[in-house]
């Protein structure tokens, strides 16, 4: 039969202790204060102590109860707390951080990755992760050297490279971040002009302001390590966004125009240098030329003056008959001069040439055969006149 079942027997399964205490058939929850007592008693039996029931009555009973009670609850609570004292005393640190330990908010050590152990109560720990690279924005509108107005977005990658000084030299280091940072970006535009910054400029604005920020950093004593500043865009304000462009353009089209000279340049500048080259040793070809020539005609003429001072009259004979041939091999005229006459006689041969092949240089093979005639024609002609002018002295020298 089930502990609750309806009727008026006794029923000792009862899970609350009650029994035959309850009066008729009452099924409502047990007396709390009641439960509560009998698991204080069965805890003092527990840990050693005794324990009165419940429906005992008398004070001597129900004093010893409530002091076996008390000690229960003292046992409890140190356990608790040594239990507490244990868990707290001991920590872990991450591969990725460091521990800062404070001790009476002084600082103690900075403790490596690993499971540490500190006096709890006593000891402050703060981790701080050292590896992992953060991000940090920052945009403003500033003035350059030139009192133009620009809009510059900024972001910012760091780490925390000294744990110690980021947990206690500043007490909000990425605020410190966010105000160096903009002092380190306003700083070096107000040092640059518009053109610097909007264009060619750019990239090396964000090395200096990487620089210049690092050193405020170290400084201030934050213990952020700057990774790189990589400066997002450069623009001017809105109402002169068009000229800007504008002068893009023009920048652009300067550009491809000096590409193109420069292009020119490296095609001109060898064939100069190559012609430039080339004049050079004709240069010198021409003087090695005139050098030897040189010394071959002082070589020739002191030969030539030995042999004039042994023979000077048929040396000069001599000379005379060479100079006069090579000054009249190069003319088309021809001079025929007679030992009875002073006269000479002037053939006008190119002037009779042209005459004759003017008219007869219509034809081939006809017309060479015409200028062999023409020539004969004029030998005749020639040696006629050479025996009536020589008749015509030899008369008048009888």
């Amino acid at each position: 039969m089930a502990w609750n079942e309806p009727g008026g027997n006794r029923n000792d399964n009862d899970p609350w202790g009650t029994g035959g205490g309850r009066r008729g058939n009452d099924q409502g929850p047990p007396d709390l204060d009641e439960a509560l007592k009998k698991g204080l008693d069965k805890l003092n039996r527990m840990l050693g102590g005794k324990g009165g029931k419940s429906g005992k009555s008398g004070g001597g009973s129900s004093s010893g109860g409530g002091a076996g009670g008390f000690g229960a609850i003292i046992a409890i609570a140190a356990i608790l707390v040594i239990g507490y004292v244990v868990v707290q005393s001991f920590y872990t640190v991450d591969a990725q951080e460091r521990a800062v330990v404070l001790r009476f908010g002084e600082y103690s050590t900075t403790e490596d990755p690993g499971l540490r152990f500190k006096v709890p109560l006593i000891d402050s720990v703060f981790k701080v992760g050292v590896t992992n690279v953060r991000t940090a924005q920052s945009s403003g509108q500033m003035l350059t050297m030139d009192e133009n107005l620009v809009t510059v977005e900024l972001q910012v990658q760091y780490r925390v490279g000294d744990a110690r000084a980021y947990v206690l030299n500043v007490r909000d280091s990425n605020e410190a971040l966010a105000f160096a940072t903009d002092s380190a970006l306003r700083h070096e535009v107000g040092s640059s002009s518009l053109d610097e910054v909007l264009t060619e400029g750019r990239a090396e604005l964000g090395v200096r302001v990487e620089q210049r920020l690092q050193s405020f950093l170290r400084d201030y004593g934050t213990g952020l390590e700057i990774v790189r500043v990589n400066v997002e865009s450069t623009q001017p304000p809105p109402a002169v966004q068009d000229a800007f462009r504008e002068v893009q353009r023009a920048r652009e089209d300067e550009q491809r125009l000096k590409e193109e000279a420069e292009t020119y340049r490296n095609r001109i500048v060898p064939e100069a240098r190559g012609q430039a080259q080339r004049m050079i040793e004709e240069a010198n070809g021409y003087l090695t030329q005139v050098v030897e020539r040189a010394r071959g005609e002082s070589s020739r003429f002191t030969q030539l003056l030995e042999v004039y001072q042994m023979s000077p009259e048929v040396t000069r004979e001599r000379m005379y008959i060479q100079t006069i041939e090579e000054v009249l091999a190069n003319s088309s005229k021809i001079f025929i001069d007679t030992e009875s006459s002073s006269n000479m006689m002037y053939l006008p041969l190119d002037r009779l040439m042209q005459g004759t092949g003017g008219a007869t240089g219509g034809s081939g093979s006809s017309g060479s055969r015409t200028d062999q005639a023409e020539i004969g024609t004029l030998t005749d002609q020639v040696l006629q006149e050479l025996r009536t002018r020589q008749d015509t002295n030899t008369r008048r020298s009888r």
